[in-house]
């Protein structure tokens, strides 16, 4: 056997094996939005997915495994979201308070651009099912939604060091009411069928910072 071969097959019987995971996490994400946790069964994941009932355990220890690493991998997507678009605006203006509404522009343009509804927030669903879940998703949710608040907060907090809101500002309440925007802009849109909701919420927040920061 030629040695140099043998990385080359094991890069390949990774990717094969990281494209079947890849699969049943998408197959779960789509499950637990539509029918929740509960109503979502290891025995349809494998039949989805094509795979047995060992190559399901052979990526996950049990179906809370299952949620964790589904969790993990949606919440650092959203992450990565959410830094592209605020490095752009970064790159683009100087000024924090530019920044963060370049930054709310761009995030409307994305779901403006999305083919489909959004399917829905993981976050959002283990909240609403949370007595399904084990405490290690629920903590792992929790310390997410904190994150989301903590990023909002200290870009608000940076803007004030260099503006004056010219209305009363309760910065924590502001922070939380982005994450409340696109949480319930994806609730809306898919009760009401209207793809284009997102983005109109998120151009309506942007108005709000402007007018708190008297912006023209």
């Amino acid at each position: 056997m030629n040695l140099e071969t043998v990385p080359q097959v094991q890069s390949s019987a990774s990717s094969k094996g990281e494209r079947t995971k890849a699969r049943i996490l998408d197959a779960a994400y789509d499950s637990i939005i539509q029918k929740g946790f509960a109503g979502t069964s290891i025995d349809e994941l494998v039949e989805a997915t094509g795979i047995t009932k060992s190559g399901f355990f052979y990526h996950f220890r049990d179906k809370s495994d299952l949620a964790r690493q589904l969790l993990v991998r949606f919440l650092a997507e959203d992450d990565a979201v959410i830094d592209s678009l605020k490095a752009r605006a970064e790159q683009l203006v100087d000024d924090p308070l530019q920044q963060f509404l370049l930054f709310l522009n761009l995030y409307a343009e994305l779901v403006d651009e999305m083919d489909a509804l959004h399917p829905g927030c993981l976050v959002a669903a283990v909240v609403y099912q949370e007595q399904v879940f084990d405490a290690e998703v629920r903590r792992l949710n929790s310390e997410a939604v904190m994150r989301w608040r903590e990023r909002f907060l200290a870009w608000l907090e940076a803007i004030d060091r260099k503006h004056q809101p010219v209305t009363p500002l309760h910065r924590l309440a502001l922070a939380d009411a982005l994450s409340a925007i696109v949480e319930g802009a994806i609730v809306l849109a898919k009760a009401l069928d209207d793809r284009a909701l997102m983005g109109r919420q998120l151009r309506l927040f942007r108005d709000m910072v402007k007018t708190t920061y008297g912006v023209a």
